[in-house]
């Protein structure tokens, strides 16, 4: 019998991506560590912490998960205490992924539209600490799941495997937990990168139509230094917040059709439409962790210029061993 093709993808999928995604993660947080791109410190703090975040997704989520527990079911990633580890790290890494996001858009919503309070929020202080804040907290959100799972069978007197505890997830207070954390948070994160969004779009707008008129009409062929970098900011901030939604949002949309039509289970059936929106939604949520290094480099000029200096490095280096 023939393998379904959503297995065929996902086998040829998630190796792709790993590769494509661990070195992408990394060069973006070398390059932006190094503070040559032209960009504040305080951004740069965001963009690192983001960066981090989707390294780590690349790393637990889909190399450990998606491809070593699934290659490798009988390592021992496959004994109930390191299994239930990568569960509940699964879920801190997407959340923070996640929650970084809406900490950049928070950033650029309060430097553009907030004048007064921008000085004292938009600095790298303040950036360590909601960054650590958010952390923290996703970390403590984050520990119903570790009691969520149980060990499938014992081996030689060593529990291994782990699935979902049926007295958790049919208790009142497991199911209400389970939504909340499912649903509730990512549509809460959707909504808060939304209207920040609109509220940005909204002050450039109103900005640059007031600028055009103190301008006046003699200099509207003359370049504006403080319009073009409102145009780069707000091109960076689209570029990151759209691409994140647009491609979280097959994945909340099917768990949400799924749940509300109970076809969420699908008993081996790999062949069902449920099944194959699920899993078509977690590669294009986990692709969101690799868009973010194409992005810089499409948007920002100077980013750009290092990420070529930081690919030919290497090469350079062994030219000159080799000349030697």
């Amino acid at each position: 019998m023939a393998r379904p093709t959503i297995l065929q993808i996902r086998d040829i999928y998630y190796p792709f991506l790993a590769a494509f995604g661990v070195p992408a993660n990394l060069m973006t947080m070398v390059i932006l560590c190094r503070g040559n791109c032209g960009l504040s410190k305080c951004i740069t703090v965001y963009m690192v912490a983001m960066a981090t975040a989707d390294l780590l997704v690349m790393l637990v989520n889909v190399i450990v998960y998606h491809i070593f527990t699934y290659y490798f079911s009988h390592s021992f990633l496959y004994y109930t205490p390191i299994c239930k580890f990568v569960m509940y790290f699964q879920c801190i890494t997407l959340y923070v992924s996640v929650w970084f996001t809406v900490s950049f858009t928070c950033d650029r919503f309060v430097a553009i539209c907030c004048e007064k309070f921008k000085t004292k929020y938009c600095t790298v202080r303040t950036a360590a600490a909601v960054i650590t804040t958010l952390s923290v907290l996703i970390c403590l959100q984050s520990l119903p799941f570790w009691f969520a799972y149980e060990s499938d069978r014992i081996i030689h007197n060593v529990p291994s495997g782990c699935r979902p505890k049926v007295k958790f997830f049919t208790s009142p207070a497991g199911a209400a937990y389970y939504w909340l954390e499912s649903i509730f948070i990512a549509w809460l994160a959707f909504a808060l990168i939304l209207l920040f969004n609109c509220l940005t779009v909204r002050r450039i707008l109103m900005a640059s139509r007031a600028r055009r008129g103190l301008r006046g009409h003699s200099s509207e062929n003359q370049s504006d230094p403080e319009m073009e970098n409102r145009r780069k900011s707000i091109i960076l901030l689209f570029s990151v917040s759209g691409s994140f939604i647009l491609l979280w949002l097959t994945s909340i949309v099917s768990f949400l059709s799924t749940q509300l039509t109970n076809t969420a289970h699908y008993r081996g059936d790999y062949t069902a439409p449920a099944y194959i929106a699920t899993e078509t939604g977690f590669m294009l949520m986990y692709l969101s962790s690799c868009t973010n290094t194409c992005i810089y480099a499409a948007t920002q000029t100077k980013f750009r210029e290092e990420l070529k200096k930081v690919v030919k490095s290497p090469w350079t280096l062994i030219l000159i061993l080799v000349k030697k």
